[in-house]
């Protein structure tokens, strides 16, 4: 268990939250879907959780079976937190909590811009494509890629061949445009955001996302 705080009920939810039912654990777990974090990043991306409260609940999450910490090879070598098989197997319950609780207006982390987008991504079967992109939020990196009108990958880093389409913004604009087709030309206009390259393969990234 991740708490000494349980609920003591047999049901399957019950027993998920008692793992993960703690204040930030999910956010923690959502931190980190995208690949692993050190913990000034996290600190970064939860920026109302004080050191201390997230270090208890990655404690926790590790008690769980749901984090791992591990030492990244020279010559980085700094310490960094990720999810395990188990907590990775969670993306799908923190995704459709973001497509159900999408509409928000509170400042938002860059993981949690990307993951409304991928939240809010409606494969696209009749007009297919495929592409490449690099997402840039701030000094933060990211890659998807669309297969087929399918959204098949996403992960924090840049993409290991030259992208198709080069996406620049920063996370609460990008979390603005995603889901509301008009603001995407408004935030081109006003510079807030920019699409370098397929230009055509950029603006169906966010028409496929719109709620």
């Amino acid at each position: 268990m991740a708490t000494t705080r349980r609920y003591g009920d047999g049901c399957a939810i019950a027993t998920a939250l008692d793992q993960v039912g703690e204040r930030w654990a999910l956010l923690v777990v959502r931190e980190l879907l995208l690949g692993p974090k050190r913990f000034t990043d996290l600190q970064e991306g939860l920026p109302n959780a004080g050191p201390k409260i997230l270090a208890q609940r990655l404690k926790e999450l590790d008690s769980a079976g749901i984090v791992v910490r591990r030492t990244l090879p020279p010559p980085a070598a700094s310490q960094v937190y990720e999810l395990t098989d188990r907590g990775a197997q969670l993306e799908d319950v923190v995704v459709a909590l973001g497509r159900w609780g999408a509409g928000g207006t509170d400042p938002v982390s860059a993981d949690s811009a990307m993951l409304r987008l991928r939240s809010l991504f409606a494969p696209q079967r009749r007009e297919p494509w495929t592409a490449t992109y690099e997402v840039r939020l701030g000094r933060q990196r990211f890659t998807v890629e669309v297969a087929d009108g399918d959204l098949v990958h996403m992960s924090r880093g840049e993409p290991r061949d030259r992208a198709d389409v080069i996406i620049e913004s920063d996370s609460d604009t990008l979390a603005g445009v995603v889901g509301d087709g008009p603001a995407l030309p408004k935030a081109i206009d006003d510079g807030r955001l920019t699409i370098t390259g397929d230009d055509r393969a950029g603006h169906r990234l966010f028409k496929a996302a719109q709620s």
